[in-house]
């Protein structure tokens, strides 16, 4: 059941939070063994909060547009009363002085119930979710296929119908990778909608939190809960707010929409399964009178300068823990810490200034087009025992690369551009697993971008497919 639609049945008593936080947590306790999606159940704090919101009902309160619904959170984010592990055995027993983040105070003021926290790879360095303080998780399409990562636990727990919301963070695709793998609606929202109280550079932050759902109404509707200004996050602060709907959106007919469709960026290939899928999902909108085109020029995406950016923060910021901790440390975090401190500071400069001249080309792109389309992914997720760090992605039977090379190459730009970029199913491949397509849309324009979404979800419906888990 969407998220939206839970929320109108609690408020018109006809349907209780407890008895829905209750089904949930039982689907919880008959697919955790097998899917692995979850590190802390809060079966006990959601039961007393369903009760006091069903209680809210009964008082005729004025009540918020999540209230009574649950909804999971990323062990990268701090909830009170459970530990904030980071994905990693350094972390297990780190309790939040702070208590809730920003963001699940914002969603519990809007009604929502926390029902525990979901997996992350070690600091969500990865776009798998597997580690060694808590094993693999497992996309519910296909237990031996991977959910996607770092958000992983999030997109496999909501496609597996264990609560209709989840919160995601991406630094380089990390909720955009795991919607496409499995099935879902993933929101990467503008720079600065969302604040960022935690991140460690809070001026050249390239990390997000948003939405991980089912439908694009309940992505919307949980974005707008999350955004807004926080003093803690500069971006937030500066941020013009969110773009009302473009009057070119209002209604079906897309007349006068451009779409500008970029087939690959940094990989070399793209499996033909998500290129069928995705020329139909262009088609879709061409049905409706949009005006798509191929973006003809080429453009560097800067994969190596972005690839020092990532690698050369998590060399910094991990090395205070390696004289203890790794032996238990996630050998992918090892290997790009290595790679990483290679860097030299010019290499690390260079790469900002590299940046700067993505986010210019993007936007002169933006000059001609209202929205880029991208594939999400270049194929359907990865077998759970890829090595992220040296295993080359194959796609359709072609070695391409490591993951930021041959299957997330769309995602990592957008990070870094800070436009707002949204994951939606396209589709299934020939294996049977979920192919989606990437909305790009300007700065501050997320209701644009849901709206082209929804659009493409009226033409061609997914949200009624279930995995077999």
């Amino acid at each position: 059941m969407p998220a939206v639609k839970a929320a109108a049945l609690i408020r018109r008593r006809k349907l209780s939070s407890i008895d829905y936080v209750d089904r949930v947590l039982d689907a919880i306790e008959r697919l955790q063994p097998r899917l692995n999606c979850f590190r802390v159940v809060m079966a006990e704090e959601a039961r007393l909060e369903a009760k006091r919101a069903d209680e809210a009902v009964a008082r005729k309160e004025n009540l918020g547009p999540l209230h009574g619904v649950p909804v999971s959170i990323k062990d990268l984010v701090d909830v009170k009363g459970a530990p904030t592990r980071h994905g990693s055995a350094i972390f297990a027993d780190n309790a939040p002085a702070a208590g809730d983040d920003v963001l699940v105070r914002r969603l519990r003021a809007a009604g929502a119930i926390v029902i525990g926290k979901t997996t992350t790879p070690e600091f969500g360095v990865k776009g798998l979710t597997d580690g060694p303080s808590f094993g693999i998780t497992r996309n519910p399409w296909n237990h031996l296929r991977t959910p996607g990562g770092s958000s992983g636990g999030g997109a496999a727990a909501v496609a597996a119908g264990l609560g209709p919301l989840a919160l995601g963070t991406d630094g380089a695709g990390s909720i955009r990778g795991p919607a496409s793998c499995s099935g879902l609606v993933g929101l990467k929202p503008t720079l600065g909608a969302v604040p960022a109280d935690t991140a460690r550079d809070g001026f050249g932050n390239n990390v997000y939190a948003g939405p991980l759902a089912r439908t694009i109404t309940d992505a919307a509707v949980m974005h707008s809960v999350l955004t807004g200004p926080s003093d803690k996050d500069p971006w937030s602060l500066a941020s013009g707010g969110q773009q009302p709907l473009s009057p070119k959106l209002a209604g079906e007919d897309l007349s006068a929409v451009r779409i500008g469709y970029v087939e690959r960026t940094a990989n070399p290939r793209i499996a033909g399964d998500v290129r069928v899928n995705t020329r139909a999902a262009l088609a879709a909108w061409q049905d409706m009178g949009a005006n798509v085109e191929e973006v003809s020029e080429g453009i560097d995406w800067i994969e190596h300068e972005g690839r020092v950016l990532y690698q050369a923060n998590f060399a910094v910021f991990c090395a205070q823990y390696l004289p203890k901790w790794q032996n238990q440390m996630d050998p992918v975090t090892l290997a790009f810490m290595e790679r990483g401190a290679k860097f030299t500071l010019a290499d690390f400069r260079n790469a900002q200034f590299a940046r700067s001249g993505l986010f210019r080309r993007i936007q002169g792109l933006f000059e001609r087009y209202d929205f880029l389309i991208t594939p999400t992914n270049s194929r359907t997720a990865l077998d759970v025992t890829h090595d992220a760090a040296n295993d080359e992605v194959v796609v359709d039977g072609v070695k391409c690369g490591i993951t930021r090379q041959g299957w997330t190459s769309y995602q990592y730009p957008f990070n870094l551009t800070g436009h707002p970029a949204l994951a939606v199913p396209s589709g299934f491949g020939s294996d049977g697993l979920p192919t989606s397509v990437q909305i790009v849309g300007k700065w501050g324009a997320e209701t644009d971008v849901l709206r082209l979404g929804a659009l493409l979800e009226a033409a061609r419906p997914w949200a009624q497919h279930r995995p077999p888990a």
